[in-house]
């Protein structure tokens, strides 16, 4: 019954009705889910103490009187008196009786009008299915035209509805992609629905479940819709097989190819939808299953002469078609029996690329080569390989293009993408330098070696060369003939020298970075890094409602698709806002959708860094270490630029494992690193998190960035460490607040919870309980997020930080030398700790401390504590 509660609300006030008789109709096409929801509606007239009586109407039945009563038993005599001897033998004295008729349009007369009966009487609660636009027998439409039974439409579900019920058969969350598919080919039509999920194999990318390969249309249904096209006229199927090859077509072209007359025949007969369409009428299928039944039937011959014949027709309507339409056609001549169009084919893969559909790009890529296409086809060839986690063998294929390069322009190009490929995705910068310093020694042209440089700028930015790339993209933006390649790569690096270290325009650069984007085609794809920095420095300097209105607008531009950027995008700006849930399946959508790109996606590793750090703060430590474990392996060799944030990704995994000091110097670490580069925004979140973690040491270096850095998230950070160093319960407070202000409610809710510590620390209970109901509600708002500040408040306890550490770490399964080697420090302090924390708290044993803490240790063994050495004692 999922995506079913308004309908189960209409049918329980429908038979709880007291000023009418009591029942429903359902109504609806084939497989919306009548029947089911008839059943839940006698299950809850069961519940109520009802007799229940199902009868199903059939066609066969149709032509005996009173046959769907046939199990009656009833003598042969005047019709009036067998009506009302069946209403007997029905109720037979029963108060509550609930009466199911299924497929009531199918009912012959005298059993219409027995059911009438039983509604105008009163005599029982009828639950009758119809299904919508089939006539009915007049006694069976009286009773709802007449009111004495609601109707209820019921439609098919919509695609939210489709996600929930498929979420729920799969048993975790679905990729959007998939059930987009899903419901489109069922239409919503729940047991459509049922059959292909049934049918269909899927795969598990962390927490979400995706299509392992196409929609498998099981042989039921298959029959169902084979049986229905197999009975319409020639000329309606040959309707139905254009369309099931290319669809819209225009009604005008498809009745050229199959005779006039046969789109308004389709359409009477249901299986053809026709719509206006830009001033003509286009036909499309009535449903998607049409398409896929009828294209699995058909003979590659056959389908390849049609796709021939639709590109025809296409190709003679306009010679100033829509891009659309050359896609279409495009896909049509490379699996047609006509000689291929190389010129079309380079158009369509490079429009392809641009929107990452590669398998499609590296096919016409490939039919264009071999056709003759040259130096364009190959370039689509290579392109297609780099950006689809093949760039080993991009790098193949780029070199091949540079020897098909037929002046310096072309050369640039091939050398500007190698470099880029080796850099970016095989992780190679050395050489990739090397490349563009050959390309800038034997090109000549100014302009173009300029280019060239700009590039060796955006891949300086990225490996711990921000001063050097700064220098030189400052020069190339500040150049009057510096070409949109150029442009685009300076501003690309100037984007990410502005979001790391805080400083300059990057709105600005951004902006240009755009502008230059549109302007280069071919260089689509480097809007995706580069709109990507830009919202992460947003995010970073605390603009963060610009972060998510820029990342819905990049949304809506490109769609949904993980492989356009879209959905990491958004899972970062709810992660920055404390929207943990939300965050944590968008990325692993993001994740999954990305799997097949590996790291030429250029995102991987900024997704399973942010992905370890949301399910640490979600206090889910088993996919925040395989998270972990995934971040280690997707980082890209040779470049350290974010290796920072996966430190401090780190430290979030170790706070949650209840390691705060370890936490504490993985964060310090993390600053150490992004100081010595220059990204001081990276410096301010990982000392920031360090105060999170409790450090009190932190205040006079987040103060002095403050004054280096734009932005308010610096400021904020500095006034919540200077807070918690001078241990000022009010001030910390505001500083929560303060983030509150900016959209940050994790960082708020930890400054609240060390608020409600020192209120609490000082005697002053009262504010102290305010503080706490506050940071609780806050982390609550966040999903149920956990943190070292949070874990105080929660189970406030008579430790100090360090022995609230130890013991954590004990009541997790650790050792004594174990949590020593952890702590770097010895064994005999450790049991010191533990046997004083155990005093405190009137404790016996490890699992004890584990029930104190509110941990869930299930399979630890209990540990027996003592002033010596813990003894491990069985369960």
């Amino acid at each position: 019954m999922v995506g079913r509660s308004e309908e189960l609300a209409f049918i329980d006030s429908a038979l709880r009705r007291r000023d009418a008789a009591r029942g429903v109709v359902l109504a609806g096409g084939s497989g919306v889910g009548k029947t089911r929801l008839a059943r839940e509606a006698v299950a809850l007239e069961r519940r109520h103490g009802a007799r229940a009586w199902w009868v199903t109407a059939t066609e066969c039945a149709r032509a005996v009187p009173l046959g769907a009563f046939a199990d009656l038993p009833l003598e042969p005599g005047d019709p009036r008196e067998t009506v009302h001897r069946a209403v007997d033998r029905i109720v037979e004295g029963n108060d509550h009786v609930v009466v199911v008729v299924d497929d009531a349009h199918l009912l012959d007369d005298m059993s219409a009008l027995v059911v009438n009966q039983l509604v105008v009487q009163r005599r029982a609660t009828v639950v009758a299915t119809v299904r919508t636009g089939e006539p009915a027998p007049d006694a069976m439409a009286v009773t709802w035209k007449d009111e004495h039974l609601r109707r209820l439409e019921i439609q098919p579900l919509s695609e939210c509805e489709t996600q929930a019920l498929v979420e729920v058969a799969l048993g975790g969350p679905a990729e959007r992609a998939t059930v987009r598919r899903l419901w489109r080919l069922s239409r919503g039509n729940v047991l459509f629905l049922r059959q292909l999920v049934a049918s269909s194999t899927f795969r598990r990318d962390g927490d979400v479940w995706q299509l392992a390969g196409g929609v498998e249309v099981p042989a039921m249904l298959a029959d169902m819709v084979d049986a229905r096209l197999g009975a319409l006229p020639g000329d309606v199927c040959a309707v139905v097989e254009l369309l099931a090859l290319s669809e819209p077509l225009p009604v005008d072209l498809l009745d050229s190819a199959t005779g006039r007359g046969s789109v308004e025949r389709a359409e009477d007969a249901g299986v053809v939808a026709v719509e206006p369409s830009s001033g003509r009428l286009d036909a499309r299928l009535a449903h998607p299953l049409f398409g896929e039944v009828r294209r699995s039937g058909m003979g590659l011959l056959h389908a390849r002469r049609l796709r021939g014949e639709i590109a025809t027709a296409l190709a003679n309507r306009d010679s100033r078609q829509p891009s659309d339409v050359s896609v279409r056609r495009a896909v049509l001549l490379l699996d047609s029996d006509l000689p291929a169009d190389p010129e079309l084919f380079v158009d369509v893969g490079e429009r392809a690329l641009a929107l990452a559909d590669f398998r499609l790009a590296d096919r016409l890529g490939r039919a264009a080569v071999a056709a003759g296409g040259g130096f364009r086809a190959q370039a689509v060839v290579a392109y297609a390989a780099m950006w689809s986690g093949q760039p080993d063998i991009a790098d193949v294929q780029l070199g091949a293009l540079a020897e098909l390069a037929a002046d310096e322009d072309q050369f640039v190009k091939a050398t500007l993408t190698r470099a880029t490929n080796l850099a970016i995705l095989i992780g190679r910068p050395d050489q990739a330098r090397d490349v563009l310093g050959d390309g800038v020694d034997r090109v000549t042209d100014p302009i173009l070696r300029n280019t060239l440089r700009a590039l060796g700028a955006m891949i300086d930015s990225a490996t711990d060369r921000l001063d050097a790339a700064h220098a030189v993209a400052v020069e190339v933006l500040g150049a009057r003939d510096s070409a949109d390649e150029a442009v685009l790569f300076a501003s690309c690096a100037q984007v990410l020298w502005a979001a790391t270290t805080g400083c300059g325009e990057l709105t600005g650069y951004a902006a240009r970075g755009m502008a230059a984007c549109d302007a280069v085609p071919e260089f689509g794809n480097f809007r995706v890094p580069l709109i990507t920095q830009y919202v992460s420095g947003l995010i970073w300097a605390g603009h963060l409602d610009l972060a998510g209105a820029t990342a819905a607008d990049f949304c809506r531009s490109v769609g949904e698709s993980p492989l356009a950027g879209g959905t990491y995008l958004r899972g970062i700006t709810e992660l920055a806002r404390g929207r943990l849930d939300a965050a944590r399946t968008l990325l692993h959508e993001a994740r999954a959708g990305m799997a097949p790109m590996g790291r030429a996606s250029g995102l991987a590793y900024g997704i399973s860094t942010a992905l370890t750090q949301c399910t640490a703060a979600l206090g889910d430590l088993d996919s925040a270490r395989e998270t972990q474990a995934f971040m280690r392996r997707s980082g890209t060799p040779g470049s350290s630029f974010d290796r920072p944030l996966e430190r401090l990704a780190d430290a979030w995994v170790a706070a949650a494992e209840g390691s705060i000091s370890t936490a504490v110097t993985l964060a310090h670490e993390a600053a150490v690193m992004a100081g010595k580069r220059g990204q001081h925004m990276h410096t301010v979140l990982a000392l920031h998190a360090a105060a999170r973690f409790g450090d009190r040491t932190v205040a006079a270096e987040l103060g002095d960035l403050a004054t280096r850095v734009d932005g308010p998230r610096a400021a904020v950070a500095a006034a919540h460490a200077a807070a918690l160093a001078a241990d000022d319960a009010q001030a910390l407070a505001a500083a929560a607040a303060e983030f509150e202000r900016i959209g940050d409610l994790l960082c708020a809710a930890d400054a609240m919870a060390q608020a409600a510590d020192s209120y609490l620390r000082d005697g002053r209970r009262v504010p102290a309980y305010a503080a706490t109901t506050r940071a609780l509600r806050i982390a609550d708002d966040c999903g149920g997020a956990h943190s070292p500040a949070l874990s105080v408040v929660a189970s406030p306890l008579p430790l100090s930080t360090r022995e609230r550490e130890i013991v954590t770490l004990a009541a997790e399964g650790l050792t004594n030398r174990e949590i020593a080697e952890r702590l770097t420090v010895s064994q005999r302090t450790i049991e010191g700790h533990i046997y004083r924390a155990s005093t405190k708290l009137g404790v016996n044993s490890r699992r004890e401390f584990a029930t104190v803490l509110g941990l869930d240790v299930e399979g630890h063994p209990t540990v027996t504590i003592s002033a010596g050495r813990n003894q491990r004692a069985a369960r």
